[in-house]
């Protein structure tokens, strides 16, 4: 599912990623935001048809309510509500307006590399819980793609807003960052809603920031925050892609001999499982 956001200039990449990793919309929540964990099982029907039925339904609600929130957002910043900035105007406004950002990523993004100074708070968090109905949301997270990308299951935070709330007065210069752009819009609604009138959105998020842009902390720069899993270990990614095109064949020959390393074990496993195989075989034979 392909989104566009085109008052506020949005890539067609985001609005894929947002649907895959952030979260879907979900009327369940209030109309402010309506945004769920995205890995979540529909239960099963022994009907082949019924089910697949339940499942169109379902997909047809997910693009019903992301239509109706990329309305409402794209007349936040039509009508002036929330004012884009680049993480670059974003570095300027901290170091010389003194205005506050708002860190809204889950902790898994955050301890890689933050904004100095920067309070967090987020409207989506890593989900810690081991209950029956969590571990399926965990299994079903990596099974559709989180062994991939690392990205763990989130679960929304219903305590957000009074979290910003008891930190924040209304009055605040608030730049509301996410790692994509798209979380952080989420919240900028939220917020607006609550009475914050001077939000600022940093458009792209900080995946977009060059390491000069803002002052930040953390192992790693702000835009490898957000990757992880085989596809990190790998170099696959693309904000992996465009570092190596900058620094070369050093920074890709490291990725291209963790491959090759991969494809060895494999095919040692493989091997090693074949031998097994006879060994068995050759012990039942006697």
């Amino acid at each position: 599912m392909l989104l566009q956001f085109p008052a506020a200039n949005f890539h067609k990449d985001q609005s894929t990623r947002f649907s895959g990793r952030a979260g879907y919309l979900d009327s369940s929540k209030p109309s402010s935001l309506k945004l769920t964990p995205s890995h979540t099982t529909q239960p099963f029907n022994v009907s082949g048809i019924r089910m697949q039925a339940g499942d169109e339904d379902f997909e047809l609600k997910q693009m019903r309510d992301m239509a109706a929130a990329k309305k409402r957002w794209d007349a936040l910043i039509r009508d002036g509500k929330v004012k884009l900035l680049t993480p670059r105007e974003a570095g300027y406004a901290i170091q010389l307006s003194n205005k506050t950002l708002l860190d809204v990523r889950p902790s898994s993004e955050r301890k890689k590399a933050r904004v100095k100074g920067s309070t967090w708070i987020p409207i989506f968090d890593v989900d810690d819980k081991f209950d029956a109905g969590t571990l399926s949301r965990k299994v079903t997270n990596f099974v559709m793609g989180g062994w991939w990308s690392g990205m763990p299951s989130l679960s929304y935070d219903k305590q957000f807003l009074s979290k910003v709330e008891e930190k924040l007065p209304k009055d605040t210069d608030l730049i509301v960052a996410c790692q994509k752009g798209l979380r952080s819009l989420a919240a900028c609604e939220q917020l607006y809603n609550a009475g914050y009138r001077n939000l600022f959105w940093v458009q792209g998020g900080l995946e977009v920031a060059e390491e000069e842009d803002l002052v930040t902390e953390g192992p790693q720069p702000l835009k490898f925050a957000g990757i992880g899993g085989v596809s990190e270990f790998l170099g696959w990614t693309d904000q992996q892609r465009l570092q190596a095109a900058r620094e070369g064949w050093g920074y890709r020959l490291l990725f291209s001999a963790r491959l090759v390393g991969v494809f060895l074990a494999a095919d040692a496993l493989f091997i090693g499982a074949q031998q097994v195989g006879r060994y068995i075989q050759d012990i039942r034979s006697h």
